[in-house]
């Protein structure tokens, strides 16, 4: 049976103007939640990560030009009113930002700003907002939480706020909620009660989540799918389970090689050469290809194809590990005998 997606990505771009160009940031992704799903978006800094999901919800700065389409329960969100944005934005989608600290307003007291969320998203004011917040400050795990809501953000630690900031993403009981590196700042046992703790929260209320990581092991522990991304693209998707076991992209390849074994003799990790390239100065070609030890001739001057390999997944690569041949076949460029005769792909700048 076909679950149609609570979200529905297709073809979402992102361009920033930088006054004498525009320089590309997202190059069409097509991404779909399905409702209740856990899915995890890693990748390095600078890959895109959060503006996918900023854009989806209109939170880019005003400079930012957003094509595509983006649905949620076949509603349509980019180019929509802010005022249609706003019924959505905490009501049916909801974010968690990875610093607490400056997502929490430090002259208000905790109770106060739950409260904000409540009154706006439910209508709860007096008695039954702070009944609400208060059950809310429980239900995440702080003590006392009738007397913690008269506390301000500086009276409470990293891991405390982190809750609080997962209470007001609840207080409007969301359909989905993205969860951006909600664990960066906090020491490992800290960490893993946050992440036990949104894992309850999505099995009791049914609701999706999407972890934003660059940890591979939060995301392998979290999440049921796995996308991949990499300088504004996704090039790879697939199960959790499969992506680990046998990961077709070479970059995902290269983030699990970095991953330290926790038996086994002491080895050096090896690490990924060089850095995601910044999004106004792409090299021609595969992004991946200039730090790809696998790179062929085609790698470096034409675009990789978006292959499909079974369902929801999907690899973009000329040669994709663990993917049938026929399909690698049928999908691949043609490549010209002659390099020179190769199509160039441009840097992502774009005249304005």
């Amino acid at each position: 049976m076909t679950i149609t997606p609570l979200v529905q990505m297709r073809g979402l771009t992102v361009d920033f103007d930088q006054g004498r160009h525009v320089t590309r940031a997202l190059h069409g992704i097509d991404l779909d939640v399905a409702p209740g799903e856990a899915l995890g978006l890693v990748g390095e800094s600078g890959s895109g990560k959060s503006v996918t999901w900023l854009a989806a919800l209109g939170l880019l700065p005003g400079r930012a030009r957003i094509r595509g389409s983006v649905k949620l329960d076949g509603m349509e969100l980019i180019g929509v009113a802010g005022r249609q944005l706003d019924a959505v934005r905490g009501r049916r989608v909801a974010m968690i930002f990875q610093d607490p600290s400056s997502s929490l307003n430090p002259v208000m007291r905790i109770g106060r700003q739950i409260g904000e969320a409540l009154r706006l998203h439910r209508g709860l004011t007096g008695a039954a907002g702070e009944a609400e917040a208060g059950r809310l400050l429980d239900r995440v795990g702080i003590a006392n939480a009738r007397r913690r809501l008269q506390d301000y953000p500086h009276e409470m630690s990293g891991g405390m706020n982190q809750r609080v900031m997962i209470a007001m993403a609840l207080a409007g009981e969301p359909d989905l909620l993205i969860a951006d590196e909600p664990t960066t700042a906090l020491d490992a046992t800290v960490q893993a009660q946050i992440l036990r703790l949104l894992q309850e929260i999505r099995r009791d209320s049914g609701m999706a989540m999407v972890l934003i990581s660059h940890d591979l092991g939060v995301v392998a522990e979290n999440v049921e799918r796995v996308c991949v991304m990499y300088a504004g693209r996704l090039v790879e998707t697939a199960a959790a389970a499969h992506l680990f076991e046998r990961p077709r992209h070479p970059y995902t390849r290269g983030l699990l090689a970095a991953l330290p074994a926790l038996d086994g003799p002491r080895e050096r990790l090896a690490a990924i050469p060089g850095s995601v390239p910044e999004p106004w100065n792409l090299p021609a070609g595969c992004a991946f290809a200039p730090r790809c030890g696998e790179a062929e001739t085609a790698c470096h001057h034409m675009a990789p194809p978006d292959i499909p390999i079974t369902g929801h997944e999907r690899v973009l690569c000329f040669r994709p590990r663990y993917a049938p041949e026929a399909l690698v076949a049928h999908h691949r460029q043609p490549q010209p005998a002659n390099v020179a005769d190769m199509p160039v792909l441009r840097r992502t700048e774009i005249s304005a």
